[in-house]
């Protein structure tokens, strides 16, 4: 029996659990019809043998057809009669299942594993429906029975390895994984699951040979797909590009396009990116993420007005796309003047279409940042500030906000309230080196020289740890990738 759970998802970028009945329902039909064509049907002393034949492969036909409360019916006297039959009590359970009865299902699995505890395959069923009711300990021991009693079984190694995957042990999925992989080395899920645990604990030279023996047996998109993010973390960087560009030209979904066009906006290479995403534009003209990644690369390409153009098309499309806000609030002052008109109007309406978004009003209090630095206006510094003290009512661990608004009062002499704030912010961020340098000054200004030279030491070690990662890390540009990358997860952007 497999039951494929397929727990990492496909495409990457996370982990999640997925329903069990259908490899149940499968397994069921064929090994319960299995043994009762091989003349195994439930004992019985007090009636004729033909007569329960019959009335098993009744609710075994009737369980087929996805008759459930007929073949429940005909199991119904099977059970008054014969309760010990191992066949019996093991489709009684499967029938539940079918009914999404798994507490009803659960009693009569228990019963099948304790009248033949030698069977893997119904240790396997009992432990799908065990996972079901969220009895996670005790599904794993009848996995592990499972395997124990199967060894050197595809199956049995297959399940407990996903079943570590469902819990988020990879690391004690990755054997099982691997001893099914020896045992069927062209099983492509398995593989496919095995390579992207491989790739999400590190281990990025084993991800990438078990997904090139993969390919010499499956070729698909989505194993070169995968193969562009073992090369990206290897920081081969050509290689990666070429695996998302394969891929795409293989499947050429939105995913596929966008993975391929971000490896050249992660790299900077804008042209190429342009003519990426506008080719995928013409295949989905609908898709707000590929506006996005255009619009990152006609940002890369100093074509200001035109990529805030193309991220307010995103926003019409999308609403709820979080990059159009940080790209506004991040680039405002590179805007022409028309421009940057209609992005406060749109800052505007994001704030008043929703009340509870955090990002939303720190972008527009960047926004009247930029706008007070260029032109002081003194009813700006107001504006500011009750935008930020909104923004962390809703995001308490807005470590950015509270770093603005810091530097606001900062900038106002209170320095009291700005040590709060950068003190605020390091809570979430305790690597930041610029916060660091701000808290010592606004300490250095309350007479505090011991703190000062404490957070003026904390910044230089983390200065220098950072110097050779700031353009990397701290790039406009990879944020605006990231947050378009995990746009989906539905995030807001920080």
């Amino acid at each position: 029996m497999r039951v494929e759970f397929s727990i990492i998802t496909r495409g990457g970028k996370g982990f999640v659990a997925h329903l069990f009945s259908a490899a149940v329902l499968l397994w069921g039909a064929s090994k319960v019809e299995g043994r009762a064509q091989s003349g195994q049907p439930p004992r019985e002393a007090n009636k004729p043998a033909e007569e329960i034949r019959h009335k098993f492969e009744d609710a075994l036909a009737a369980y087929r057809n996805q008759q459930y409360a007929r073949a429940e019916g005909e199991l119904r006297s099977l059970l008054a009669s014969s309760p010990e039959s191992f066949e019996v009590n093991e489709l009684a359970g499967l029938v539940f299942v079918g009914e999404n009865e798994y507490t009803n299902a659960d009693p009569y699995l228990a019963k099948a594993v304790r009248l033949r505890p030698d069977v893997a395959e119904a240790r396997t069923a009992f432990a799908t429906n065990l996972l079901r009711l969220q009895k996670t300990r005790e599904a794993e021991q009848q996995f592990r029975e499972a395997e124990r009693l199967e060894p050197r079984g595809y199956d049995p190694n297959h399940n407990l390895g996903e079943f570590y995957i469902q819990a988020g042990d990879l690391a004690s999925a990755i054997p099982f994984l691997r001893r099914a992989q020896e045992i069927e080395p062209t099983a492509y899920n398995n593989g496919y699951d095995l390579a992207l645990a491989y790739e999400r604990t590190g281990k990025l030279g084993a991800a990438r040979l078990q997904l090139q023996q993969l390919v010499a047996s499956h070729d698909s998109a989505e194993l070169h797909g995968l193969l562009g993010e073992v090369e990206e973390k290897s920081g081969n960087y050509v290689a990666s590009a070429g695996q998302y560009e394969r891929a795409a030209r293989m499947e050429p979904n939105e995913e596929n396009v966008l993975n391929w066009g971000s490896e050249f906006l992660m790299h900077q290479t804008f042209e190429p990116a342009v003519q990426i995403f506008q080719s995928g534009l013409t295949r989905f003209p609908q898709s707000a993420r590929l506006l996005d990644g255009l619009g990152i690369a006609l940002y890369g390409l100093d074509r200001f007005d035109d990529a805030a153009r193309t991220f307010f098309s995103a926003s019409d499309l999308d609403p709820s796309d979080s990059l159009p806000v940080t790209f506004v609030g991040t680039a405002y002052d590179k805007f022409s003047p028309p421009i940057a008109a209609e992005a406060r109007s749109r800052l505007q309406s994001f704030l008043n279409a929703d009340a509870n978004n955090a990002a939303v009003r720190y972008y527009y209090a960047m926004c009247l940042w930029k706008i007070n630095e260029k032109e002081p206006q003194p009813e700006l510094a107001g504006q500011i500030e009750s935008l930020l003290k909104r923004s962390l009512e809703i995001d308490p661990d807005y470590a950015d906000a509270h770093t603005l608004l810091g530097t606001l009062y900062f900038r106002e002499q209170k320095y009291p309230e700005a040590i709060a704030e950068y003190e605020q912010a390091l809570k979430t961020n305790p690597n930041d080196a610029s916060v660091h340098y701000h808290l010592a000054q606004s300490l250095r200004r309350t007479g505090d020289k011991a703190r000062t030279n404490q957070e003026l030491i904390t910044f230089e070690r983390l200065r220098q740890q950072q110097q050779d990662r700031t353009n990397e890390q701290r790039s406009e540009i990879k944020l605006f990738v990231y947050t378009m990358r995990n746009a989906k997860n539905g995030g807001s952007p920080k």
